[in-house]
């Protein structure tokens, strides 16, 4: 199925992005905590926003005074990080350095509460196990607050963003309302996120139609799913509705389909953590003094600003 840009710039296209993928896989692979995700589209170059919005949060002695002793003589949170596709976290062209809302959040917070932020990349997928068994105080992943996850993690919220899908422009999908309108098609999505519990959750509602089921290939970098979509080996990309709308404006031949759902995202700990009310005093106070906006004004993510940080809200239904 070809692609209604010319042949010769999709096949730059998809040679750019596996050129990126490598390159930011190797960049990772290196670290303490094991192989980071690729990043996505871009993820490299030069139209990631650097502009400094952090460096001038000053300490808010209420919020750090709710921290537990312990942290308060540290002086440091350990914090690991999934390294995906922008607006989230991804490398900058130097293939080190670190960019993205989750970074900006993450640093905002640490600032508000007087703490150095030791940050270890880790794949997205060992994130949240990890903070339960104590290696990591905070994870950052763009992590959805699900009632499933709140089974075993809590949450301080500071965005809200969800689910969507991107296409390429010659699909026939205009805008997928049910997901049986997947029945058939072949979903790219990334491995152990809400995107793939949602499609095998929901595969049998194709054999109920009397439907061929959808098949579902999930991908731990973000630059081999978009490789995927890109070459024609997959249908549909589920993925972040802010990593979507970000993603396909870097690739020609493809679009932003819809959001499908809306999920709270937040700061990742282990259950029970006596963290959570220090964090969440941390990004209201973000909101006061104006850190908030600006940090999503840079990533033009406007519309995923939340009226207040919560601490594990239910499920967005």
């Amino acid at each position: 199925m070809s692609l209604t840009t010319p042949r010769s710039t999709a096949l730059r296209t998809t040679a750019a992005l596996a050129a990126a993928a490598l390159a930011l896989t190797a960049c990772g692979s290196g670290g303490p905590s094991g192989a980071a995700g690729a990043a996505g589209p871009s993820a490299a170059d030069d139209k990631i926003p650097t502009a400094d919005v952090v460096s001038g949060v000053r300490k808010d002695p209420s919020a750090a005074k709710l921290l537990p002793a312990d942290v308060r003589a540290r002086g440091s949170l350990s914090l690991a990080t999934s390294v995906g596709t922008p607006p989230g976290a991804a490398y900058l062209a130097d293939g080190k350095t670190l960019a993205g809302q989750d970074i900006d959040f993450a640093d905002a917070v640490g600032k508000v509460l007087g703490l150095k932020i030791d940050r270890e990349v880790a794949s997205f997928e060992a994130i949240l196990p990890a903070l339960g068994s104590g290696k990591y105080d905070v994870g950052t992943g763009n992590f959805g607050v699900t009632d499933e996850r709140r089974k075993a993690i809590d949450f301080v919220t500071y965005i809200n963003d969800g689910q969507g899908f991107a296409v390429r422009k010659d699909s026939p999908l205009k805008k997928v309302g049910s997901l049986r309108q997947l029945c058939g098609l072949t979903v790219a999505t990334g491995a152990g996120t809400t995107f793939e519990a949602t499609l095998e959750e929901n595969r049998q509602r194709c054999t109920e139609a009397g439907k061929k089921p959808y098949d579902v290939k999930t991908y731990a970098e973000q630059g081999a799913l978009w490789i995927s979509l890109q070459q024609g080996r997959t249908d549909v990309v589920m993925s972040t509705i802010n990593g979507l709308r970000y993603a396909v404006r870097q690739q020609p031949g493809l679009r932003f389909l819809n959001e499908f759902k809306r999920l709270d995202v937040g700061f990742a700990f282990k259950k029970g953590t006596p963290l959570a009310p220090a964090v969440q005093a941390a990004v209201n106070h973000l909101k006061k003094d104006g850190t908030y906006e600006r940090i999503l004004k840079k990533w033009g993510t406007g519309p995923s600003a939340l009226k207040t940080s919560r601490i594990s809200p239910p499920e967005i239904r």
